[in-house]
């Protein structure tokens, strides 16, 4: 009797880079504004809709494709947070609800801080990198919701500052993963 056993082999890219790409340039954009360089446009919330959330959503698809989970929850988690963040913004201005107070968008950013928090003790098991990342996103969600709580235009200039810092961060992980496999050894740090 013969045994034939069939063992596929997984060729598809890595999604991460691609997600953390969207993240940390999304991320990136809209902490420029928060430190003042900018007003809140188009750019911001087009950035956001498609690379901030469309292509995280397919990422966190991605992932859960290649059985990983932290990078499904992530991925889709913070897709969600962006579309979600677009349309807090635009469906006022469409006259589609009333716009949430300073106060209720400080409880908003917290609530996010929270699960932010979650997925950083996830990170503990992960390279350095990483935890980097999401101990930036947590302080990056414990400022705006202070800044949204206290009306502190300094809190909130401080949180674009930390901001960039962080989508600087995601994307440098994304461009470490992408020169790791194009050049198959590392070149960026990654710890």
């Amino acid at each position: 009797m013969e045994n034939n056993t069939f063992v596929a082999k997984d060729l598809t890219a890595n999604p991460g880079p691609l997600g953390l790409t969207g993240f940390g340039l999304s991320t990136m954009l809209l902490n420029l504004h928060n430190a003042g360089l900018f007003g809140m446009d188009t750019m911001i919330l087009a950035m956001g809709l498609i690379m901030g959330g469309v292509i995280q959503l397919i990422v966190g698809a991605m992932e859960w494709r290649k059985n990983n989970l932290f990078g499904t929850m992530a991925f889709s988690s913070y897709g969600a947070f962006w579309i979600s963040l677009v349309f807090l913004l635009l469906l006022p201005k469409l006259g589609l609800g009333e716009a949430p107070s300073s106060h209720a968008m400080g409880y908003y950013l917290a609530v996010w801080g929270i699960f932010s928090l979650g997925l950083f003790v996830a990170t503990l098991k992960m390279n350095k990198a990483m935890m980097w990342l999401f101990g930036t996103v947590v302080v990056l969600f414990a400022l705006l919701a202070l800044a949204n709580f206290t009306g502190s235009h300094l809190i909130h200039t401080i949180a674009g500052i930390e901001g960039i810092i962080c989508g600087a961060s995601a994307l440098y992980i994304a461009l470490a993963q992408l020169y790791e496999e194009v050049y198959q050894r590392p070149l960026l740090p990654l710890a």
